[in-house]
């Protein structure tokens, strides 16, 4: 049986058929979200059992984060063409699939081959998401609120992967980290069938744009994988420079595939937004930055202060708690106050909390040191995780709603894979050669300066954020229009 619609209060979400949606799309985007980290603590345990060395074992990471990332876009176009419930049901079965097959994985290869796909239903659902929350809610407070949630529960689950997977690991074994998301993908799948609305006939004269999705999927994944791989491999390696340089080719071809499609990937007017822009910088900006600390704290955890897989779990039950508040709260502080304040004060808070963090990581460092570091840094990346996608999809159309998004997301993905390549080069310059407690001391003082560099990113981020102020042009309690001034 369907929720029963009832009618909110302005502004409010109310228990109807638009809030069983915004559950099960905040509920989906935890999926995906809590996946990303969830294998972290599990690392050790894998490369044990599957015989991964060293130089290998970040590509269990790395190959999600390609394929990912990669396929952003195409997942939000074809979202907006093929449908969106449509989509939605096609990524969570791939994400459901994929991480059934990981579970039983016998060797690196099945293992890497199912991170790949659920790197790939998470570009479909990613996207998918976001499109379908922007449409059910309209732009003002009551999508602010519902983004709110739905980035609560995305920023939380990038914590809570980290928690869960050593909660798991230590219980059940390492398997139990890709089998979870069977139990929760599967019911997420069949609720989509009930809680969405049927997609409906496809509009006459759109067409998908399959030239230019191919290119910049085929680009997008080319590079991320460059920047991922390229610590590990050697920048100048002949893969990486390949793979580089067909990367940005294929980019240049998807341009001029774009200046000739009748119904381009990309609509043209979409990149005359200013806040569509400035939500893909940011959101670029934020994975590079507070995104690429979990994977630092959780060697920090581990391997400095000596805490096994459910240990380092518990060590972010405080920051998973202050993000969830930051994040469910972001979207009220924005229609209270304002974008570029709400923003503007969330990163200041956030690099603050990079420096007191890093002022507390040493060889010696206690879990307490942590705790004012985490707690700041975690309501910047609450707040700001909101406040990125608001942006994004402010004075976009229902119909280009899905593009948006994967526009946005590829940032987020982008950024991430830019920030733990370069963060990974400045935490390990110097380690070679080392062992033992040198080895552990020179790491400790790597960390540390990693948070010093991710502060400053987040400092670059605030002025970012302060260039552009979009302001509201009509009273709060119509669908916001607005107008961007420099500041």
């Amino acid at each position: 049986m369907r929720p029963e619609k009832t009618s909110p209060a302005p502004g409010g979400l109310g228990w109807n058929r638009e809030t069983a949606t915004l559950a099960l799309l905040s509920f989906a985007m935890l999926i995906v979200s809590l996946d990303q980290y969830i294998v972290v603590v599990a690392l050790p345990d894998i490369a044990r059992d599957l015989g991964y060395s060293a130089q290998t074992l970040q590509s269990v990471i790395s190959a999600y984060a390609v394929a990912s990332a990669g396929f952003l876009l195409f997942g939000g176009r074809a979202a907006d063409l093929l449908g969106r419930r449509r989509i939605l049901a096609t990524g969570l079965a791939l994400y459901a699939g994929a991480a059934l097959v990981g579970g039983f994985a016998t060797g690196p290869g099945t293992l890497l081959a199912a991170r790949a796909v659920q790197g790939l239903g998470g570009a479909l659902v990613f996207p998918t998401t976001l499109a379908l929350i922007n449409t059910t809610f309209a732009e003002g407070p009551a999508r602010n609120r519902a983004l709110g949630i739905w980035g609560g529960s995305g920023a939380a689950g990038l914590v809570i992967g980290v928690l869960l997977g050593g909660l798991l690991t230590t219980v059940f074994g390492w398997e139990a980290v890709f089998f979870v998301n069977v139990v929760l993908a599967v019911p997420a799948l069949l609720l989509a069938f009930v809680v969405i609305p049927r997609d409906g006939p496809r509009e006459q004269g759109r067409s998908f744009d399959l030239p230019g999705a191919l290119s910049v999927t085929l680009g997008i994944t080319l590079i991320v994988f460059a920047l991922v791989q390229g610590p590990g491999l050697g920048w100048l390696s002949p893969g990486i420079l390949v793979g580089a340089a067909a990367g940005l080719l294929l980019i240049g071809a998807f341009v001029l595939v774009e200046r000739r499609s009748g119904d381009p990937l990309m609509p043209p007017g979409l990149f005359s937004n200013p806040h569509l822009i400035t939500g893909v910088v940011i959101a670029f900006m934020f994975m590079a930055t507070f995104g690429s600390v979990l994977y630092f704290l959780s060697l920090y955890f581990q391997e400095i202060l000596g805490y096994d897989a459910l240990q380092t779990g518990a060590g972010f039950l405080i920051p998973t708690a202050v993000v969830v508040a930051g994040s469910t709260t972001a979207g009220q502080l924005v229609t209270r106050f304002g974008l570029k304040l709400t923003l503007s004060v969330a990163l200041a808070v956030g690099a603050l909390g990079a420096v007191a963090l890093g002022l507390a990581i040493s060889p010696d460092g206690t879990y307490l040191e942590l705790v004012p570091g985490l707690v700041a840094l975690g309501i910047g990346d609450g707040v700001v995780f909101t406040a990125m996608f608001i942006a994004a999809a402010t004075g976009v159309s229902d119909r280009q709603q899905g593009i948006a998004s994967g526009i946005a997301s590829t940032g987020s993905g982008a950024g991430a894979a830019v920030g733990l390549a370069v963060l990974v080069l400045v935490a390990t310059a110097g380690l070679d050669g080392l062992s033992g407690e040198q080895l552990r001391i020179a790491t400790a003082d790597g960390i540390r300066t990693t948070l010093f560099v991710v502060a400053g990113g987040i400092a670059l981020t605030l002025l970012v954020a302060l260039r552009r102020c979009p302001t509201p042009a009509e009273p709060r309690s119509t669908p916001v229009t607005y107008q961007t001034r420099r500041c």
